[in-house]
């Protein structure tokens, strides 16, 4: 892979792609295929900077098959559900094949129109000159912790998930993991498996639970396949499902949802694909818990009232996509911080402007990520 000193960073009017992870090097290697030349710009050492970052358990929830992003496929040494350090030696492999110019450690803070152009202003005050650019810094860009009252006095260890890598420190403890995502969730059971001595996972919304599999279908075709149906209709047949094929946990704290799945996807809220969590709230080993509201000393206080004295608290509450300082200005945001167009479509006020890896859908973020970076690439070839 090409560095810094290697790159002619001048104002010849590449396409910059801001952020080095999946979506930056599709839509780079996509625009290479179509004859548009494309600079990424990776403000940390390396490639794939958030995966590396992640717990060591993680697998994709997606398969081999449809996470691969263009021009590349995934090895099938890999197996169907790729680890999280095969995926960071993929990305690598896949800037490599496609001999993608990617720029490290340069951040940019700020983009502008400039006529036709844009102005990308960045580390070490330089002033880039780019035909158009995509911004693909991540949709886990900047951890969210919510600000609780009593946190900056509570005593107990308090750690976003964002800084958890394994169970091994929490073995014989007792963990609160507030949160119940897919992060929360895989996080819970991998303190169960871990030896932690007590695991409860903060519930404040129920979620819905799907089986990561059935039969051998996996649960991200059925979302492919779903997602232009009515919204009722697939909350129905959902519904069905999850009675069929998932265990009624109410009497373990866990009761079913009362709304549709399809309508909290449509919210944004994705379902739990489950790696082992159904039996491990199932046989006691995790404890579902009311929503923490606070801290009092060494105390978590939930919602129910009960105050509880874990040795850790982990936050699986989320992230920040944090794009407010770089783009905020040009009226491309929604009121959660949010690009107001995604698909591969550039925003009409911001003709040039591209975002991709900004939505979490069901039919799988690195699958979307390949379609927005083809669209992308064919739009920019056009012009």
């Amino acid at each position: 892979m090409p560095d810094e000193k290697d790159i002619d960073l001048t104002n010849d009017r590449p396409v910059y792609v801001i952020g080095g992870g999946p979506g930056g090097l599709a839509a780079a290697a996509a625009l290479r295929q179509q004859g548009v030349r494309a600079v990424v710009l990776e403000k940390s050492e390396s490639v794939g900077a958030s995966w590396r970052r992640h717990y060591d358990r993680l697998h994709l929830h997606t398969t081999r098959r449809l996470s691969a992003l263009p021009g590349l496929a995934m090895p099938r040494s890999f197996g169907r559900w790729v680890s999280r350090d095969d995926v960071i030696r993929y990305l690598e492999k896949y800037a490599e094949f496609h001999e993608l110019e990617i720029v490290t450690g340069v951040e940019v803070s700020r983009i502008e129109p400039s006529g036709p152009d844009w102005v990308l202003h960045a580390t070490g005050g330089r002033e880039l000159t780019g035909r158009a650019v995509v911004v693909a810094t991540g949709y886990n860009h900047t951890p969210s912790l919510p600000d609780w009252p009593g946190r900056d006095s509570y005593t107990g260890e308090l750690l976003h998930a964002g800084e958890y890598r394994n169970a091994a420190p929490y073995a014989g403890k007792d963990v609160l993991v507030v949160g119940v995502g897919n992060t929360g969730a895989e996080i819970a059971v991998g303190l169960v498996e871990g030896g932690a001595a007590r695991v409860r996972l903060a519930v404040r919304t129920i979620p819905h639970i799907v089986r990561r599999s059935t039969a051998g279908w996996p649960a991200q075709r059925t979302g492919i396949l779903v997602r232009r149906l009515p919204v009722r209709l697939v909350d129905r047949a959902g519904g069905i499902m999850s009675k069929v094929a998932v265990p009624d946990l109410t009497e373990h704290g866990l009761p079913r949802p009362d709304t549709g799945l399809y309508s909290r996807v449509r919210q944004g809220a994705i379902p739990i694909q489950d790696v082992g969590l159904i039996d491990a709230v199932r046989t006691g080993k995790v404890e579902p818990v009311a929503a923490l509201e606070a801290f009092e000393d060494s105390k978590a206080v939930l919602a129910d009232g009960t105050r509880i004295s874990p040795d850790t608290v982990i936050a699986a509450t989320g992230y920040r996509r944090a794009l407010e300082g770089l783009v905020g200005h040009l009226g491309v945001l929604d009121e959660r911080g949010r690009p107001v167009t995604h698909r591969g479509r550039a925003a009409a006020q911001a003709p040039g402007l591209y975002f991709t890896g900004f939505t979490n859908p069901i039919s799988g973020m690195l699958r979307e990520m390949a379609i927005d970076a083809r669209r992308i690439a064919k739009s920019l070839a056009k012009g």
